[in-house]
C-alpha cells in the first residue's frame, strides 16, 4: 500500500527549493526580465550560506558553544548577500547595458555552478575531509529544528508540523508575493513594467528601478532555495554538483503556476512528489521504468505549456515584454 504519511513530507521537502526558486523567478519575470541564471543563483546562495556556516562553526571551541540564533542568522545573511550580488550583476548586464537576457542568464548559471564547485572544493580541503563532501551537522540541526508538538500528534504532525522554519517561510513568502502582485499598487506598477515598459515610463514609473528591485529580491528568494536544500533537505552536507536540475525545475514551475506565486505552494508539492515518485512505486529491477517516472515533472510542464499556449486568456500568458530589453529613447 502506498505510504502517504511518509511520502507527503518528503514531497514537501523536495518541493520547497522549487517553491523558493519559482517565487523568485516569478517576481523577476513580472518585471520583464527572463533570468535563466536562477540555477546558478541558487547554487551561489547555497555555497555562500555554507561558507558563512563553515566560518562560524570553525570559530567555535566546541559544537556545544554554538548559538542557534547566530547559526541561522550568519548562513542566511551570507546566502542573501551572494544571491543579491548575482541578481545585481544580471541587472547591470541586461538593464543597464541591455545585454541579451537569454545569453546572460545561461552565462550566470555556468558561472554560479563553477563558483560553487570551486569554493565548495576549497572548503572540503580546508576541513581536511577524507570524503568528497563537507558536513555542517551542527548548523543543519538548527535549520532542521521543528515544533516538538509535531512528534506527538501522529500523522497530522508528520504531514504539517515536521519541517524547519525555512519551509514555513517559503510558503509565507509565496503567499505574500502573490498578494503584492495582485492586490497592491507596487504589484500593479511591477506588472505594468513587465507588460509595457514604455507606457509605464510615460506614466511616471521608474522602469529601471522596478526591474532592479524585482530581480534582486527575486534572486535573494531563489538563493534561499539553495540554502534550504543544503541545510535542511541534505542535512548540512555540501557536495559539488549535488543540486541536479532543481534550478531548471524552478523555472518550469513558473510556467506551471501561470506566473502566480500563491499557486506555487501546491504546485511545488506536486512537482516534489513527481520528482521522488520513482522511489515509492515498485518497478523491480527495471531501470527503464524508473527513468520514465523521473520524466514526469517535465512531461507535465510540457503539457501545461501546450494548454497555456492554446488558451486565449491574457492572464495565462507571460508578460508581454518578457526577455526584451527596454531602451527609453526607442519608445
Amino acid at each position: 500500500m502506498f505510504d502517504f504519511v511518509s511520502f507527503i513530507p518528503r514531497a514537501v521537502m523536495q518541493g520547497i527549493p522549487l517553491l523558493l526558486g519559482s517565487t523568485g523567478e516569478t517576481l523577476t519575470e513580472k518585471s520583464g526580465n527572463l533570468n535563466l541564471g536562477i540555477p546558478g543563483t541558487m547554487y551561489v546562495g547555497a555555497i555562500s550560506g555554507v561558507i558563512g556556516g563553515f566560518l562560524y562553526e570553525s570559530s567555535l571551541p566546541s559544537p556545544e558553544a554554538m548559538n542557534p540564533f547566530l547559526a541561522i542568522l550568519i548562513p542566511t545573511l551570507s546566502c542573501l548577500l551572494g544571491a543579491f550580488l548575482m541578481g545585481l550583476l544580471y541587472c547591470f548586464l541586461t538593464v543597464t547595458l541591455r545585454a541579451n537576457q537569454n545569453v546572460t542568464g545561461l552565462a550566470l548559471t555556468t558561472f554560479g555552478v563553477g563558483f560553487g564547485n570551486f569554493f565548495g572544493g576549497s572548503l572540503i580541503k580546508l576541513a581536511g575531509s577524507d570524503m568528497p563532501y563537507l558536513a555542517l551537522s551542527a548548523t543543519s540541526n538548527c535549520f532542521r529544528r521543528h515544533l516538538s508538538i509535531g512528534d506527538t500528534t501522529g500523522w497530522f504532525g508528520k504531514v504539517f508540523l515536521s519541517y524547519g522554519w525555512l519551509a514555513y517561510a517559503a510558503v509565507i513568502i509565496a503567499l505574500v508575493s502573490g498578494y503584492v502582485l495582485r492586490r497592491t499598487r507596487v504589484g500593479l506598477h511591477l506588472r505594468s513594467v513587465g507588460e509595457n515598459p514604455a507606457t509605464a515610463d510615460s506614466a511616471g514609473i521608474n522602469v529601471g528601478r522596478y526591474k532592479y528591485v524585482a530581480t534582486c529580491i527575486g534572486s535573494m528568494i531563489a538563493g534561499l532555495g539553495g540554502l534550504y536544500y543544503v541545510m535542511d533537505y541534505a542535512s548540512g552536507i555540501w557536495s559539488n554538483n549535488a543540486f541536479g536540475d532543481r534550478g531548471w525545475l524552478s523555472i518550469a514551475l513558473v510556467i506551471f503556476t501561470i506566473w502566480r506565486p500563491n499557486v506555487g505552494v501546491i504546485a511545488s508539492v506536486l512537482f516534489g512528489g513527481l520528482y521522488i515518485l520513482h522511489m515509492y512505486i515498485p518497478s523491480g529491477m527495471n531501470l527503464a521504468i524508473k527513468e520514465i517516472y523521473k520524466m514526469l515533472p517535465y512531461v507535465v510542464t510540457i503539457i501545461v505549456l501546450i494548454i497555456t499556449s492554446m488558451r486565449n486568456k491574457r492572464e495565462s500568458q507571460p508578460p508581454a515584454s518578457l526577455g526584451t530589453p527596454y531602451f527609453r529613447e526607442e519608445r
